[in-house]
């Protein structure tokens, strides 16, 4: 057997939005599905927002997104969480990074880190918080 983590992340009418953002910043497939299209409506006002979607390239990237139902309770917290991209690709590390960058709030500007040759942190203009750098390999221990 063999698992997968992915990142899932929860919004409020904007999971669309930052999934078609995201597909233009790493690329590959986008795949949305409504409430209507799942025959969960619950409340016609939100009938076309997401219930599930995805963006998956084939360069490895894979997040996950909902709009989470005004009838629930969500506060998306302070830094409830960080999505890590990781690459071996600096340029291409960088193209994230700047792709991210628009609308967003820079929280650690990209560049040299004591444990990676670049590293940054941005919030996007979905309030996410994204760690990029470009991975070494490091001895287990």
């Amino acid at each position: 057997m063999t698992i997968q983590t992915v990142t899932h992340l929860n919004f409020r009418a904007q999971a669309r939005a930052a999934l078609a953002f995201y597909q233009s910043v790493f690329g590959g497939r986008l795949t949305l599905v409504t409430f209507a299209d799942a025959g969960a409506v619950t409340d016609a006002a939100e009938a076309d927002q997401v219930i599930w979607g995805e963006v998956s390239s084939e360069d490895g990237f894979h997040v996950m997104a909902m709009d989470v139902p005004a009838a629930r309770d969500w506060n998306p917290g302070t830094i409830p969480v960080f999505v890590s991209v990781r690459g071996t690709d600096a340029d291409q590390i960088t193209r994230y990074w700047n792709g991210l960058g628009e609308g967003g709030t820079i929280i650690q500007p990209l560049g040299p880190a004591g444990f990676s040759p670049l590293y940054g942190m941005v919030r996007d203009r979905f309030g996410v918080t994204w760690v990029l750098d470009v991975q070494v390999a490091r001895a287990p221990g």
